[in-house]
């Protein structure tokens, strides 16, 4: 009897434990943290001149690709629009400082950011950073405000909870809860990713905005969704560490001043690891040397591997540009390299990326080259950051841009030139081979119909169903 006593009073400790520790975890309500957020959250709307040109010709039209099109558009009359975007930010300092992100603000004429609702304010650009997508704001007022502080990035968790505060879709003030989903995410859209990934709804508009934990400290700065039509339960943020950096430097400097190397480097692969015998795949290896750099003075060589920087392990290699921008300029390093099957030690004093030369010639953005798909008689290219962000286009974007098509293209009479082609065949077309691997495919079919997903050139999703000879 004492046994059975004592195993239903175990029973009883186990599940008032359980319940104790749920309780603990799980929120019973976000108000009172929302509602002592709020305030210092803001909502950011953007004006911006878009200057075209209307036809000379309105009823002529010249083929798509002929180059006459180009031509004679500059002949045509110079039309101002005016362009708006929404974005989200979040107060940092009393005085009107603001943070969001740069792709909210990038060429505005005018920024009004509303505050708490209801009270309007113009601002200006203290400073902006494209390479980590960062912008500060300074509203143009005396008056005083509510900031919110930075927490530490570093000691969220995957599973922890998180609330995100902004403007999606421009309905201003909305909050919505989730998990940190994963930690560390590169999803191609900058040269600088380490993502928070959350499951917190997350919209457009909801760019720039704060992710708190639930102490209401800001842990990231909402950035990037995956899903062309909104929230599908990805969404990305910056890590309130790395942003802090930045954000420190554009307000003292009004630009960034990043560590810099001077190395191109690549990943080390299971056989580069074994070739060097080294005991697992880990580091960056060095592909090259800019001639002059910080690594050239200091005796790196091509092939060898970083192992370790200023006391941090590099596992992978896209660790290593991260921790090396963050890095004070001018500071003295140690840096662990893997050299003829040996660990050695290189002392290393960083200069500055900016005004390397090597960042100067990574600066002039070359479109990627054009290639011809001979089966459909058109020359395309890789769709680029550039024109994802010139089109206002979903940030995952994948696909090939039209830059001409023949006149006995079967497609002539279907897309023209700067269409982009996104998927054939249900398959989404991420490079050329992609594209040629679908046409050879459908020509060896008995149907001889491609099936295209496609933009236009006014970012008009279409499907099309062309028949090929």
């Amino acid at each position: 009897m004492t046994k059975i006593k004592t195993f239903f009073f175990t029973i009883i400790i186990s599940l008032n434990l359980t319940s104790i520790l749920s309780s603990q975890s799980i929120p019973g309500s976000f108000a009172d943290l929302a509602e002592k957020l709020m305030p210092s959250v803001v909502n950011i709307s953007t004006t911006q001149t878009v200057v075209t040109r209307s036809n000379p010709f309105p009823n002529f039209q010249f083929p798509p690709g002929s180059p006459f099109e180009d031509m004679f558009k500059e002949f045509g009359t110079p039309q101002e629009r005016k362009s708006a975007a929404l974005g989200s930010g979040f107060i940092i300092d009393a005085k009107g400082i603001v943070v969001t992100n740069n792709h909210v603000i990038d060429g505005a004429d005018d920024i009004i950011v509303r505050v708490d609702g209801d009270k309007e304010y113009k601002a200006k650009v203290i400073g902006a950073d494209p390479l980590s997508d960062i912008a500060v704001l300074q509203l143009e007022t005396s008056e005083r405000f509510l900031p919110v502080k930075f927490g530490d990035s570093d000691k969220a968790r995957i599973g922890d909870w998180v609330i995100a505060i902004g403007n999606p879709f421009g309905l201003g003030g909305t909050v919505t809860s989730g998990i940190i989903s994963a930690r560390n995410r590169s999803i191609g859209l900058s040269r600088y990713e380490d993502y928070i990934q959350t499951d917190a709804s997350i919209n457009t508009g909801n760019s720039g905005g704060p992710l708190f934990d639930m102490n209401g400290d800001v842990i990231g700065i909402n950035t990037a969704i995956l899903g062309r039509n909104g929230s599908i339960g990805i969404g990305f943020s910056i890590p309130s560490n790395s942003a802090k950096i930045v954000i420190d430097q554009l307000i003292e400097f009004g630009e960034t001043k990043r560590g810099w190397l001077g190395v191109r480097i690549q990943d080390v692969t299971k056989e580069i690891a074994e070739v060097e015998k080294l005991d697992k795949p880990r580091g960056a290896l060095v592909a090259s040397v800019a001639e002059n750099s910080p690594s050239d003075k200091a005796g790196v060589k091509a092939g060898d591997i970083i192992l370790e920087f200023n006391g941090e392990k590099i596992n992978e290699m896209k660790q290593l540009p991260i921790i090396v921008a963050r890095t004070e300029v001018g500071k003295k390093v140690k840096v662990k390299i893997w050299r003829n099957k040996k660990e050695i030690i290189k002392n290393i004093v960083l200069g500055r990326l900016e005004t390397s030369e090597d960042f100067k010639v990574a600066e002039k953005a070359e479109l990627p080259k054009e290639s011809g798909i001979e089966n459909l008689k058109i020359s395309v290219r890789e769709l680029t950051n550039e024109d994802i962000k010139d089109r206002n286009l979903p940030n995952q974007t994948t696909g090939l841009v039209i830059t001409k098509i023949d006149n006995d293209s079967p497609l002539i009479n279907s897309l023209e030139v700067n269409s982009i082609i996104l998927e054939a065949q249900k398959k989404k077309i991420k490079n050329i081979n992609d594209l040629n691997q679908a046409v050879k495919k459908v020509l060896n079919s008995s149907q001889k119909t491609i099936l295209l997903v496609i933009y236009n050139s006014e970012n008009q999703r279409r499907y099309i169903g062309i028949k090929l000879d």
